[in-house]
């Protein structure tokens, strides 16, 4: 029995390592085929749109993702409009001097007291909305920083029909501590790649990434407005997702932005990785069960393992090594243009079996941390946990 189990173990992880080259094979022709795409000519199309975003607390680095904003090369016009709850947020003071340091540039402060669902950004979003002037909305967080082009491309989309948001690839900024080293790895190696294979397969996005959800108003508008989501947490995901089952399509845009990845520490991260894996494995259950196949190096090391260090073990576990490090600097180097992965790519086992680690934990409850409040998330909302 005990050698009919440990031959079972070696079998299992010889078909996933396998499986996993197989994902590494495809996430790398998804990102050729993006860069391949990213090449065509931008449409001329500006229209109108408003920058919405809502703001808590002041986080380094804020004030010039802020300025990044104001620093357009954009022939339409454009406006930014913040939102918070109180005036005595610290994010207040920072918006006032970004309207001193751009006194030409349409900028509003807007208060937002109302909660009114358990997401305190989208219904503070939800309330910016009626005060915006222009037909077409941008949201994205308040860390996003983004290039000078940024709206000439991600509002070029919009010329083809019938596109209802556009959303874009992102890439981390790191914070010095490992963990925030790790999760940046993570964004650029892994996530980004994963977004680049489901729009190969299936023919584009049916959802949206929180570091841009460009969307029509009136497609907004046809799905019940910022406010019916206000209990969601994967907002980002379910705005697309909802935009997509309307009738709209769904466009990744050429352009690459970049967050800031908070200095964790290691419960810091754990927790955050903990929330957005049981938000996705809510949001899209067979789709985080198929994400058994995207962790093919960590298989392929349990499988030298399970097997004794046979000779097809340690094959297989040097053409993973060789395919997720292309993997890597395929997305991360070349798509993204994130500078941080050459040095950090040493990092990358590591990184891929505390991923796993948490894939694993993310079946294990449907409990997050939330902004140190905890919080249970099922069939995409959230209800807070007593005590």
């Amino acid at each position: 029995m005990p050698h009919a189990l440990a031959l079972a173990v070696e079998v299992a992880t010889t078909v996933l390592a396998v499986a996993g080259i197989g994902y590494y094979a495809a996430a790398l022709v998804a990102a050729r085929l993006f860069v391949a795409a990213r090449r065509a000519p931008l449409a001329r199309f500006a229209p109108g749109v408003s920058i919405l975003k809502s703001l808590k607390g002041l986080d380094p680095g804020m004030l010039d993702a802020f300025r990044s904003h104001c620093r357009q090369s954009y022939s339409g016009e454009f406006e930014l409009l913040f939102g918070v709850s109180g005036l005595d947020d610290p994010a207040a003071d920072a918006v006032s001097r970004l309207r001193s340091e751009f006194p030409e540039q349409a900028i509003q402060l807007i208060v937002c007291p109302e909660r009114l669902g358990t997401n305190g950004k989208v219904s503070t979003l939800a309330q910016l909305v009626p005060h915006a002037r222009h037909d077409f909305l941008l949201i994205n967080d308040s860390d996003i920083t983004v290039g000078p082009h940024y709206l000439e491309r991600v509002m070029a989309s919009f010329a083809a029909q019938p596109v209802g948001l556009v959303t874009t690839l992102y890439r981390g900024r790191a914070r010095g501590t490992l963990a925030s080293r790790l999760e940046a790895l993570g964004i650029a190696t892994d996530f980004q790649a994963g977004v680049l294979l489901s729009r190969m397969i299936e023919g584009g996005l049916s959802y949206g990434l929180g570091s841009t959800l460009a969307v029509r108003r009136a497609a907004l508008d046809k799905i019940g407005g910022m406010a019916s989501l206000a209990d969601h947490l994967a907002d980002d995901y379910e705005l697309g997702a909802r935009v997509a089952r309307a009738g709209y399509r769904v466009i990744l845009s050429s352009e690459v932005v970049e967050t800031a990845t908070p200095a964790y520490g290691w419960r810091g991260f754990a927790e955050h990785q903990l929330r957005w894996s049981r938000t996705v494995r809510d949001a899209r259950p067979w789709g985080y069960a198929g994400l058994v196949f995207t962790h093919g190096l960590g298989w392929a090391l349990a499988n030298v393992l399970a097997s004794g260090l046979s000779p097809l073990s340690l094959w297989l576990l040097g053409l993973s090594f060789f395919l997720r490090m292309a993997l890597a600097m395929a997305v991360g180097a070349e798509v993204l243009g994130d500078h941080q992965v050459l040095p950090n790519l040493w990092l990358l086992p590591l990184r891929d079996l505390v991923a796993m680690g948490m894939w694993v934990a993310g079946f294990a409850g449907n409990t997050i941390v939330w902004r140190g409040e905890r919080f249970m998330v099922k069939k995409g909302k959230l209800s807070k946990v007593a005590g």
